[in-house]
């Protein structure tokens, strides 16, 4: 539509006069999935500014409407403004309509919906969509809301093997479940701790589950000792 496409125009033209040449050269090369051209460079300060002005404008649901977007900050931006909507069916097709679209972690681990409650069953279902996508962001994604969400009081055993079965090459989806089981080892100790054994889990994954675990400071000195001894039998 012709309206959403002069609000992506506007936003885009307030994203380049944010540009902060050096960051754009340091955030590039945290992103290599973003081809560089598609990186302007505005700091995420100012990105969560810009969200809040559309927001208190209202024509952030204009910018919402014009996917795909060009560049990398527009998607960052798209993120911080679902994560703001306050309704979980609104949020949650919004949240699958973006999803396709999202190429890089940093915009990923941006999409944080405050509408999305620990142990919620409509979020449950919704995970087990996601996990099962060949889209690695979207797995990704699904992974890192099975981690916020569901370690605590709604925990079960079988979100674990959910997490162990995913086998993929992907560096960006290896690393979040090595973050998953790592954070699992400060919630649930006792039922994650089997896992960094192998074949539960791939030997690269559980290596740098134990690592940030170790870097951890929900996690106590003995069980550090512990992890250092099962890293060296890995």
């Amino acid at each position: 539509m012709q309206s959403d496409s002069i609000a992506s125009s506007a936003v885009q033209a307030r994203l380049f006069s944010l540009r902060d040449e050096r960051y754009r050269s340091f955030q590039s090369k945290l992103i290599p999935s973003v081809d560089p051209a598609l990186v302007i460079g505005v700091r995420m300060p100012l990105l969560r500014q810009l969200a809040r002005e559309l927001r208190h404008n209202r024509t952030d649901g204009a910018f919402l409407d014009s996917l795909p977007h060009t560049y990398c900050e527009e998607n960052n931006l798209h993120a911080l403004l679902l994560s703001e909507i306050s309704d979980f069916d609104t949020v949650l097709a919004a949240v699958n309509r973006f999803l396709p679209f999202v190429d890089n972690w940093a915009t990923c681990d941006s999409l944080r919906p405050r509408a999305f409650k620990n142990g919620d069953p409509r979020l449950d279902a919704a995970i087990l969509q996601w996990l099962s996508s060949p889209h690695p962001y979207t797995l990704r994604f699904a992974i890192e809301m099975r981690m916020l969400h569901f370690l605590g009081s709604s925990f079960s055993v079988k979100y674990h093997a959910q997490i162990a079965s995913i086998r993929k090459e992907e560096y960006y989806v290896k690393m979040m479940v090595a973050w998953y089981f790592a954070t699992a080892l400060a919630f649930q100790w006792e039922s994650t701790l089997p896992y960094l054994a192998k074949p539960q889990l791939d030997e690269w994954v559980a290596r740098r589950a134990i690592q940030k675990a170790i870097e951890s400071n929900r996690i106590s000195n003995e069980q550090k000792a512990l992890l250092r001894e099962i890293r060296a039998t890995l």
